[in-house]
Parts: structure tokens; sequence; C-alpha cells
């Protein structure tokens, strides 16, 4: 029932944190007269920041409209490839008016970019994929929040998950694609061609890991510190729950969004709240600046999904228990998950030194697996100073991390 009373909590304080939202607005108007009465400026602040911390947060939108590419500008149309219940494949297609940039734009490297499924949504790369227009045709992996499935989608496990990622793959042709694979799904998504390779399937060009568990027993953090000290029967009762009947996948397990956000502020509780007080001073002394860079950040930090009960629980285990995919344990729909198998994939992996979520050695040991990758066909970086976001976002990885990416997917590229 816990979800349910959170969406009765959530219920009784909407009025209270809609009208907070309006009284900041209001009291903080230029043209109202309340605005220059004393001590006014610290009540505004104090119902924006209750706003701010009551208010749902939707799924952001990408936003990216245009891209400068080849040194021209071309503009950008977000079009859906292809619709699956629980996921959908996004084109950011680059158009421009002039022949001759157009040529480049179509030659062009296409690279899908394979987002996590792992609590924020897919909008949490948005940084990355605006990167890599510059010089790449990309698609990307757009979850959907599973309380808007109906259960009579079914269910989705981590076998599904390994068959969005293969379907997706053959769908864009592997013989002429680059995959970049971001944090949780680098497992999925080498057991997906690892899978292809073994069938005797043509596999992408390369593959790109960034972040991601292959091996979570190397440098274990708090992350993989909780799935090992709790038996798999504590996941199942105590962090799964049914969706409330006001949503279109009423009565699907799931593991919800809130609690995912609760175990996100609870690893830096610290720095949240040392991030909210800055913020509301940032309000009382009229700085704009930094208090919109709050909410930009905080909007799509604070903007979750629910994930599927299954995938979830598959994860859990497999991934983080069992340690399938090093030991060589793991089945997909009854074959066994070969990473071995790949021959004609460049592999690239990418750590961050500072990151708390996948520690160091964890996405490194993907080259270990991959032993049928020629030697002169393997590639490793770690980023120096990077946390786990900041190897896939910010000005590490637009400075430092995308140049190795770009010019690892050029080196192998036919085009």
């Amino acid at each position: 029932m816990l979800y349910h009373l959170h969406e009765i909590n959530r219920a009784l304080l909407n009025p209270w944190v809609t009208w907070s939202g309006a009284a900041a607005h209001a009291l903080s108007a230029p043209d109202n007269w309340l605005s220059k009465m004393p001590g006014v400026d610290r009540i505004a602040a104090g119902y924006e920041l209750f706003y701010r911390l009551g208010k749902d947060y939707e799924k952001p939108a990408f936003g990216i409209t245009s891209v400068n590419a080849h040194g021209r500008e071309a503009a950008v149309i977000e079009e859906r490839v292809i619709e699956l219940p629980f996921c959908h494949l996004l084109h950011f297609k680059r158009a421009s008016d002039d022949p001759a940039a157009l040529r480049q734009l179509r030659d062009d490297p296409t690279v899908l970019v394979v987002a996590p499924l792992s609590g924020h949504h897919s909008t949490l790369l948005r940084d990355t994929v605006r990167t890599l227009l510059r010089d790449h045709d990309v698609y990307i992996t757009d979850w959907v929040d599973a309380r808007m499935v109906p259960q009579d989608k079914g269910a989705f496990g981590m076998d599904d998950y390994v068959a969005y990622v293969r379907r997706f793959i053959t769908h864009l042709g592997a013989a002429e694609l680059h995959v970049m694979s971001v944090c949780q799904p680098t497992v999925p998504v080498l057991g997906a061609v690892s899978l292809m390779a073994a069938a005797g399937e043509t596999t992408p060009l390369t593959l790109t890991m960034m972040g991601g568990p292959i091996d979570a027993r190397k440098h274990p953090t708090q992350v993989n510190d909780l799935a090992t000290t709790k038996p798999f029967s504590w996941f199942e009762t105590n962090v799964v729950f049914d969706v409330p009947p006001n949503y279109p996948g009423k009565g699907r397990r799931v593991y919800p969004g809130f609690l995912q956000h609760a175990g996100f502020v609870a690893m830096n509780p610290s720095r949240h709240f040392t991030a909210h007080w800055d913020y509301y001073q940032d309000l009382l002394r009229g700085d704009l600046d930094d208090a919109a860079a709050h909410r930009r950040f905080y909007d799509e930090y604070n903007a979750v999904l629910d994930l599927p009960a299954e995938f979830y629980l598959d994860t859990i285990r497999l991934v983080f228990q069992e340690f399938s995919l090093p030991r060589g344990t793991w089945m997909v729909a009854g074959e066994r998950v070969a990473p071995e198998a790949i021959t004609g994939s460049a592999l690239l992996t990418i750590e961050g030194e500072l990151d708390d979520i996948s520690g160091l050695g964890q996405t490194k040991a993907a080259h270990d697996l991959c032993s049928g990758i020629p030697a002169e066909n393997h590639s490793h970086l770690e980023v120096k100073g990077a946390g786990h976001y900041g190897i896939f976002s910010g000005r590490r990885w637009r400075e430092i991390v995308y140049p190795d990416v770009r010019d690892f997917i050029r080196r192998f590229h036919k085009g």
C-alpha cells in the first residue's frame, strides 16, 4: 500500500504546493507593491522553496532544435522511429538547406545511444546527445514510465530489454552502426551483441561502454553493497509495489520512481541540503542566473520513472548478486551469453576516477570477457577527477571524453 499512500499524500499536498508556487510568483513580481515591503522577499523565497520541494516533476523535453555541425548550423528534428510498449526509439534528424552540408551530415557515422533504465528519463543524456550531434547521426532509447504501460502489454524483464536492444540494432543496420551504452545498459547491450555474434549475425562496428556494472565485484560501491547485503526476497517485499488506479498501468508491479529518488538523495544528503539552501539564498540576493541553474538541474534530477518489477529484480539478481555475466552463467531465452563470441566489433570502455555508482574496473572488465576481439581493437579511458555523471555530461564529457569517443568511432567507421 506504500505507493497508494504516497499518491494520497501527494493529492493532499498538491493544493498547498500549487498555492505556494502562485504566492511566490505574486510576491516576487516587480510590479507588485507588496514585493517592496520589508521581509516579503524572505516569504516569497520560502514559498518558492516549498513549491520546488513539493511539486511533481514531469519528464523534461530534450529541447534540441539545432546544432553546429561541420562549422554550419543545422536544424534538428526529433522523431520516433519505433514505438514499443516499454521504449521508443528516437532519432535526432539533422537538416540543412545547403546541399554540401547535407552531404556531410549524411556521411556522418550513425550512433545508437542506449540510455539507462534506472530511474531517470533518457533526457538525462541531453548533453551527451547534443555533443554527439556535431559529428554523428544520433538515435537514443527513450524508456517509458512503467506506470503508464497497461498491464495487458505484458511483463518486461531483462530478457525483454536484451530483445529490444537487439531489435533496435537490427533495424538501424549493424554493419554501419556504432553503439554507446551509458551505465546500466552496458550489461544488456553486451548481452545482445554477444547473442548476435553467437548466432552468426553482423555486430556493430564499435561498442562504447561508459560507467556500467559489467563486473560489479570490482571496487564495489554503495549501490553494490545494498544489493549484496540484502537477500533477494527483501527487494521483492520491500521495494516493489502495485501502481495505483489513477494511472494507465494500474495494478502493474513496479519499483516506484519516488523510492528511487529517495535513494539518489540518500547517497549525498548534505550535498542536496546545501544546494537547496544556496537556492534560497540566491533568491534573496536576486541572483537569477544561479537560481535558474538550480532549477534546470533539479527539473531533470527530480524527474523519475517507475521501473517494471521484473526488470528491476532481474537486475538485482543477475548483475549484483549472481554476477552472471562475468561468471559466464547468464542465460537469455535459453541461450548462454558468450561475449567471447564477439570478433567484429571494436570495444571502448570509459570510467570515471571518482565514480560512486560503478566503481573503477567494473566497466573495464568487458575487455577480458570480449577475448575474441583483436587486441588492437580494445581501448580504455579513465577520466581523472570525474564522477559518474561527469563521463557523459558537463565539461569533462565535452572536452576530455567526447574527443576520444569521436576519434574511436571515426577510426572504425567504414563510411
